[in-house]
């Protein structure tokens, strides 16, 4: 682990800034847009000095920017989550989506809210957080061997559970009528509920993260090189391991099940990075939740009649950008 030349460090800081400055705007123009369109103007005002018109500043303070900041939060969450699993595995296809967390979560939130035990939003993050975290077990003891044997188990365990999921979901809509947004993925209405120890777990583990790229760099290098370095490969396995179903179980009972956002940002930052996991993290941090924001601004203008789940939104943005990445720049070796 090398210190990065000052031209390269100049450079990747340059990047960040200019990515913050991005998902600033972002931020202030999804606020602004919804079926009651709020000036860009009024928008700045009321998150500054809460001025502007009594409608406009409810909107604003109440709906548009506790739904931001949520979706700050769980882009964050799924971003570093696909590229700590990324990093892990090795695997450029890899995310917590397509290795089954993301389903065991979820199946763990439904079966809970069934027998009632995740009802509540401690009960709820608890169960996401041991479903991710059996599912994340069961798919690397199964599909450790190779990296496609790893792909193929959370495909087929992720169909097993959403199955599963929607079964029970049918069996009894009376429960599950609450969770019909949740289900399929999306922020609407998700702000005003109770999201604040999401939030603080999926704050302390993107700190965690952080803290843990340094290691996770030497991995990178292979288990013999970061050996050789200092690093304890097994320990830090573990922690990543703890931090990455942390982080996709949390913004799971938030959001629900949301797909290719820890797909196709690990894709795009780990260009930028330059082989630095740090940085690459950090990027994630920022970038992820600037894909999550465009594609809730889609999802609230696209039908004339009604949202549409974000996640299908993050789908419809996400599949067209990976494949121009992939014909673009290749498969990127891990």
């Amino acid at each position: 682990m090398t210190a990065s030349p000052p031209r390269a460090r100049v450079k990747r800081t340059t990047v960040l800034i200019a990515a913050l400055a991005l998902l600033l705007v972002v931020a202030v123009v999804s606020i602004g847009v919804g079926a009651h369109a709020v000036p860009l103007g009024e928008v700045v005002r009321a998150l500054i000095d809460g001025a502007g018109g009594s409608s406009d500043r409810t909107i604003v303070l109440d709906v548009r920017a506790p739904r931001a900041l949520l979706a700050v939060g769980v882009g964050a969450a799924l971003a570093v989550a696909g590229a700590m699993i990324q990093t892990l595995s090795r695997n450029p296809l890899a995310e917590p989506g397509l290795l089954g967390i993301t389903a065991g979560a979820g199946f763990a939130v439904t079966l809970g809210a069934a027998l009632g035990v995740a009802v509540s939003q401690a009960g709820q993050l608890v169960a996401a957080v041991v479903g991710s975290v059996l599912a994340a077990l069961l798919v690397y003891s199964v599909g450790r061997q190779s990296p496609l044997r790893l792909v193929l188990t959370g495909i087929a365990l992720s169909a097993v559970l959403t199955g599963v999921t929607l079964g029970m979901r049918l069996m009894f809509p009376d429960v599950f009528d609450q969770y019909r947004f949740w289900s399929v993925g999306s922020l609407a209405g998700r702000e005003q509920a109770p999201v604040l120890l999401p939030m603080v777990a999926i704050g302390v583990a993107l700190v965690g993260a952080l803290v843990l790229s340094r290691w996770l760099n030497a991995i990178e290098l292979g288990d013999a090189v970061a050996h050789t370095l200092g690093a304890n490969v097994a320990r830090v396995r573990l922690a990543a391991l703890v931090l990455i179903t942390v982080l996709a179980g949390a913004a799971t009972a938030v959001a629900g099940p949301i797909l290719f956002v820890g797909l196709i940002v690990p894709h795009l930052v780990r260009r930028l990075a330059t082989g630095s996991v740090p940085w690459q993290l950090a990027y994630a941090m920022v970038l992820g939740p600037v894909l999550l924001l465009v594609s809730d601004i889609g999802s609230r203008i696209l039908l004339p009649t009604g949202e549409v789940p974000v996640a299908i939104v993050t789908a419809f943005v996400g599949g067209p950008v990976l494949i121009w990445a992939v014909r673009r720049y290749g498969a990127a070796s891990l």
